[in-house]
């Protein structure tokens, strides 16, 4: 079957646009880890099985009770990015998801697939981050699963989500960047407490 290329702006314009989309938290849904779940057996049936080496929903919707921005947020470890951009990306749009080749935020390299999908009235809900395995990829489990283990760790990162999301509604990458100290203080705690 070919593939018909969805028209694009440039990057810039499209990176642009997304970042000023509204920050919203809401309160945790029950309703999440099943939404992930169907999405991981969507994702799976499509993808070539060669390609995926870890799949595993991150991010504060895959953490229980704390309240989030209401997107599935998917990080899909695959064995190589040159496949992913080569044969992919038409899979992903043909299910609905919007590709953009982005660069890891806070850092200068490396780049990632970073996939977006919507609702019928345009409000995302599935981010799917493709990356080839790597320390950031492993940081973002491991974040993941520390947040689930302390419930009051994860009350922390709530109410400091709360308190961004109303400094900087607008501003996507303000939010995300204002998160960056306190992640980064509880992944060098972990590293360093004894085992």
């Amino acid at each position: 079957m070919d593939h018909v290329k969805r028209p694009h702006a440039p990057l810039s314009d499209r990176i642009a646009a997304l970042v000023k989309e509204k920050v919203s938290i809401v309160p945790y849904d029950h309703a999440w880890p099943a939404a992930y779940k169907a999405e991981e057996e969507r994702l799976l049936r499509a993808l070539p099985p060669v390609l995926v080496k870890r799949i595993a929903h991150i991010g504060s919707t895959a953490v229980p009770g704390i309240s989030s921005k209401p997107i599935i947020d998917i990080q899909l470890e695959v064995t190589s990015l040159d496949h992913v951009q080569r044969d992919v990306v038409p899979i992903m749009e043909d299910m609905g998801y919007e590709f953009i080749w982005r660069p890891t935020i806070g850092e200068e390299a490396p780049f990632y697939a970073w996939f977006i999908k919507r609702d019928a009235v345009g409000h995302r809900t599935h981010h799917v981050h493709m990356v080839e395995p790597d320390q950031a990829s492993a940081d973002r489990i491991l974040f993941r699963d520390l947040l689930c283990a302390d419930p009051a760790l994860a009350n922390k990162y709530e109410a400091l989500k709360h308190d961004l999301a109303k400094a900087h509604s607008g501003d996507r990458t303000a939010y995300t960047m204002g998160k960056s100290d306190f992640i980064n203080f509880v992944l060098r705690s972990a590293r360093t407490e004894p085992a």
